[in-house]
C-alpha cells in the first residue's frame, strides 16, 4: 500500500504525518535528515482518516488539551528498535527517562549506545514520545526536530526546563 501524507503546521514547525493505509506510519520534521527513517513513495492525501485524526490530536496536545494519543501505528524497524520504541510508548506524560532506564526496561542494560540511536530513528516523533528521553545527568541531549523542539515539548508537557514557553500562538500560519 503506498505512503500518503499530510503537512501540518505546529509550534515546532511543520511536521509532515505520515500513513500508511489506516495507521499512522511517520511524522517528519521540517529539516529531517533525510533517510532517517525509511518510507517508499509518498502521495499528498489531506482526508485520509488516520492523518485527520494524528492532526486534530496533535493540535490538541499542543494546544494542552491532550496528554495522550490514540492512534493506530506502524512501526517499521528492526526488532530491537521496535522494543525500544514500545517502551517510549510506556514514559507517562510529562516525565522522563535515560537512556540507560530505557536499556534495563527493554532487558539489555548494556545497550544504551544502541537505545540512543534507535530513538534517533524512531519514526513516529511526539506520538512515540522519544523528546521524554534525556541525557542520565538530565540535561537534554540529540532530538531528530532540534533540541529548541525537544525543549518546547517538555516545556509544554510541564517540564521544568528554561528558555522555551508557551508564548505567542501556538499555530502559526
Amino acid at each position: 500500500m503506498p505512503f500518503t501524507y499530510t503537512v501540518l503546521c505546529s509550534p515546532v514547525g511543520e511536521l509532515k504525518l505520515v500513513a500508511n493505509g489506516a495507521r499512522l506510519a511517520a511524522i517528519l520534521w521540517e529539516n529531517d535528515k533525510p533517510n532517517r527513517v525509511r518510507l517508499g513513495p509518498m502521495t499528498e492525501d489531506p482526508d485520509n482518516p488516520i492523518l485527520v485524526r494524528a492532526a486534530q490530536q496533535l493540535q490538541e496536545y499542543f494546544a494542552g488539551t491532550r496528554d495522550c494519543f490514540e492512534l493506530d501505528l506502524e512501526f517499521s524497524g528492526t526488532d530491537f528498535q521496535k522494543k525500544v520504541w514500545a517502551a517510549l510508548l510506556t514514559i507517562p506524560f510529562g516525565e522522563t527517562r535515560s537512556y540507560s532506564e530505557i536499556a534495563r526496561q527493554i532487558g539489555n542494560p548494556t545497550a544504551v549506545r544502541a537505545v540512543g540511536a534507535a530513538n534517533g530513528r524512531n519514526p513516529i516523533s511526539i506520538v512515540a514520545p522519544c523528546h521524554r528521553v534525556i541525557g542520565a545527568s538530565g540535561k537534554l541531549t540529540g532530538f531528530a526536530g532540534g533540541l529548541e523542539a525537544k525543549e518546547l515539548l517538555l516545556t509544554l508537557e510541564g517540564g521544568e526546563w528554561s528558555g522555551v514557553g508557551k508564548t505567542g500562538d501556538l499555530f502559526p500560519d
